[in-house]
């Protein structure tokens, strides 16, 4: 095994190793510690000590699969942008962030992620599943709800999970692959 190198640019400095580890487990997270050993070509114990550190130091925040959403019986992807007629102060941003684990503690919650950001002119992004077009109006209505957000426009972009034409469905495997050729060198 060759020396392992730190790779920088991502905060703390993670290992050649580490991030070898974190590609084969963004592939497949249920392989055992001695798959992956074999795999990466280091020994069990190295693997084991490197999940360990990768998940202290937040590297690693959740072990979970993809499932066949439509199968669950998910027909929806909504990609819904929302643009603020002003910024949230904080006392507003902390408002939003109670609802938001408010709203995941007493129900179904069909969000999968919410972030702010830029672009499209707007603040904010959120992207969900939807059993039908009736569920995602309801969400919307439900958005809509909270006047302190002060929402200018909302904007979404639907997408049909039964659609017999599917380019790329999501999958963790072709960034677990630019991650190992780009952070390695490979």
């Amino acid at each position: 095994m060759s020396k392992a190198k730190d790779v920088k640019g991502r905060g703390k400095s993670v290992k050649d190793v580490e991030l070898r580890l974190v590609s084969e487990l963004m592939k497949n997270s249920r392989r055992s510690d001695r798959e992956l050993a074999k795999t990466i070509g280091v020994s069990q114990p190295t693997v084991s000590r490197a999940v360990k550190r990768l998940e202290k130091e937040g590297y690693i925040q959740e072990y979970t699969i993809i499932p066949n959403f439509v199968k669950l019986g998910y027909r929806i992807l909504a990609l819904t942008f929302v643009k603020l007629k002003q910024p949230l102060d904080g006392q507003e941003i902390d408002r939003a962030r109670k609802i938001a684990k408010d709203a995941i503690k007493t129900g179904p919650f069909e969000v999968a992620m919410l972030e702010r950001g830029i672009g499209l002119d707007c603040d904010g992004v959120f992207l969900s599943y939807h059993v039908d077009y009736t569920a995602h109006v309801k969400f919307l209505e439900w958005l809509r709800q909270f006047e302190f957000l002060k929402i200018d426009e909302i904007r979404t972009f639907l997408v049909n999970l039964e659609d017999e034409v599917r380019y790329r469905p999501l999958t963790f495997s072709l960034l677990s692959q630019h991650i190992h050729k780009t952070e390695l060198g490979k």
